[in-house]
């Protein structure tokens, strides 16, 4: 049975599982569907009047975050979108989470599992996190970025609309973000540009040597070899091996449209 302190309100809309625990001073507003074993710690509200809301299981909310609520957009106007959050994320203090926009046509916000996203962070509509992603204080995603699967970013980051990140990317604190990040990349500054290959998240994820060192060589080529992109493609698929990394690798990079931070 779940366990709800008495000064919480909770919608008639809202469907909670039955061993959801829900601390003083929550607010679940209404079409939200919260899955088994998450926790609202204290102070916690999700979902809104107009917006759909599903949390999956084994979620923790802590104090005052505000999740599911509407886009940031001038252009909404009550429509009924979505907010997707998958199983056994950490959404700490303060953190925002808004649902989708339908100005650009995606209409839904989406963050996977086993996510990280520390206090004073801001999630913006439309935005997709991918699996096992952290996300350091007082970061802030515009609408529409996208994460990949196990990014990291340092606290006091800032994401500009339509960026995208690339899987095992490491982004440095106090970056701001306003080009496409590559996988497997180490990226810093303002704005932020690929310094280097992120050679122990490779490591600590069990790729091989081959593919941290062939990962390296096509950075370096597109980083400091002076050519175009299409060029350095060119040359990394002479010059760097085979290898699924490498696939990824210049997948993201041929279709980049915001360009990449170089």
């Amino acid at each position: 049975m779940s366990q709800i302190h008495p000064s919480s309100v909770i919608s008639k809309e809202a469907e909670i599982a039955d061993d959801v625990v829900i601390g003083p001073f929550c607010i679940i507003r209404g079409r939200v569907k919260l899955g088994r074993g998450c926790r609202l710690e204290s102070h916690v509200s999700l979902g809104s009047d107009y917006g759909i809301v599903e949390i999956g299981e084994r979620n923790v909310f802590s104090a005052g975050a505000v999740v599911g609520g509407p886009p940031q957009d001038l252009s909404y106007r009550n429509e009924a979108t979505k907010l997707f959050i998958g199983n056994d994320n950490m959404i700490r203090e303060m953190v925002t989470i808004n649902i989708g926009s339908p100005k650009q046509g995606w209409g839904t916000t989406r963050v996977g599992s086993h996510c990280l996203i520390m206090a004073y962070s801001h999630v913006a509509h439309d935005c997709t996190i991918g699996d096992h992603v952290v996300i350091a204080n007082t970061t802030q995603l515009a609408g529409h970025v996208i994460f990949e699967d196990h990014v990291k970013v340092g606290g006091i980051c800032a994401f500009n609309q339509f960026v995208k990140v690339g899987k095992y990317a490491y982004i440095a604190g106090d970056s701001a973000v306003n080009k496409d990040i590559l996988p497997f990349t180490i990226a810093q500054g303002k704005y932020a540009v690929m310094r280097a290959t992120n050679r122990i998240g490779m490591e600590r994820a069990g790729y091989s040597k081959e593919d941290v060192e062939g990962i390296n060589r096509a950075v370096r080529i597109i980083t400091k070899g002076g050519d175009t992109v299409d060029a350095s493609i060119a040359r990394i698929k002479q010059e760097c091996g085979e290898g699924p990394a490498l696939a990824d690798f210049i997948g993201f990079a041929v279709s980049s449209t915001r360009g990449l931070a170089l």
